[in-house]
């Protein structure tokens, strides 16, 4: 039986609980919920207040209380004539123990009471880091240029023969004694070459992003280090218009960024919309805002 992605009792830790992506137990802990220890009554109470019950636990059945104890003094039989919970025995809480894979055991809400001590969507789902992401985000580029090479390779050779045409023409000049204008740009006989190679790419890479997140709200980036897209209110994979509008921004950026003159100034843009997640308190990328989307660990379930 295969257990939904939430929070579990941690099988190496009693007193806390563990995040269950899925598939895989993750680093992320917090406190396990339970009842508080009751507090000692006051002594003219005990000989008539009713024994505490925890869910689970058996009533007292031991002594009752013996006039003259001595206030603060240990009863016979120790805690339990209060029903207060022994150390080592979770199960008289009623709260199931176990581990991954075993089955049988109903999972703890997400939430749960307390507030998960790590960011985490509205219902408790943990966000994936910033390493994650970038990593995901190298492994789905080197795919998609692979796909795309047989689509713009014949631009890539066009734009190396004007590349290497630009180089002879300014060494020449250099060996000739003349001193070379300064310029910030390469030569629009180069540059004609990009637009095309990046307008490909981005076409590939909607399609791609398009297509496995909308399916699985995972590409095989993010599937490779175990995190995927959601909506940050809604659980599962995203839909369509708000994988449009978080990728419409991020090819927007990218397109602009190859133009030169202005590209310098939008491949800012696109720098600080990949950094955004280390300050954002949702943990949010530029284009994560404009689709309402948050990254987060472990797989989306079907809708």
């Amino acid at each position: 039986m295969d257990f939904p992605a939430g929070w579990y009792d941690d099988p190496n830790d009693l007193k806390g609980q563990r995040y269950w992506d899925g598939a895989s137990w993750t680093e992320h802990r917090r406190p396990r919920p339970g009842p508080a220890e009751p507090t000692e009554p006051p002594v003219t109470e005990r000989a008539t207040a009713a024994p505490l019950v925890y869910p689970g636990a058996a009533p007292y059945q031991g002594p009752a209380f013996q006039p003259g104890h001595q206030p603060g003094a240990p009863q016979p039989g120790g805690p339990q004539q209060y029903g207060a919970p022994q150390h080592g025995a979770p199960q008289q809480y009623g709260a199931p123990q176990y581990g991954a894979g075993q089955p049988g055991m109903p999972p703890y809400q997400a939430g749960f009471g307390y507030a998960p001590q790590v960011p985490s969507t509205p219902d408790g789902v943990p966000l994936s880091g910033w390493w994650k992401r970038v990593g995901a985000r190298i492994l789905d580029g080197l795919i998609v240029m692979v796909v795309s090479l047989p689509f713009s390779g014949w631009f890539w050779y066009q734009y190396v023969l004007a590349l290497t045409d630009y180089q002879r023409d300014v060494f020449d000049r250099a060996v000739a004694g003349e001193s070379p204008a300064f310029e910030t740009t390469l030569p629009w006989d180069v540059y004609q070459w990009i637009l095309p190679i990046a307008g490909i790419a981005l076409v590939i890479n909607f399609a791609y992003e398009y297509f496995f997140l909308v399916r699985s709200g995972a590409t095989p980036g993010k599937k490779a280090v175990g995190i995927s897209v959601r909506l940050r209110e809604v659980p599962g994979p995203p839909p369509g218009l708000a994988v449009a509008k978080r990728y419409g921004l991020y090819a927007g950026v990218s397109l602009l960024g190859a133009i030169p003159g202005i590209g310098t100034l939008f491949s800012m843009v696109g720098l600080l919309d990949v950094l955004w997640p280390l300050w954002d308190d949702k943990k949010q990328a530029l284009h994560d805002k404009v689709g309402k989307t948050n990254v987060v660990l472990g797989p989306q379930p079907r809708r």
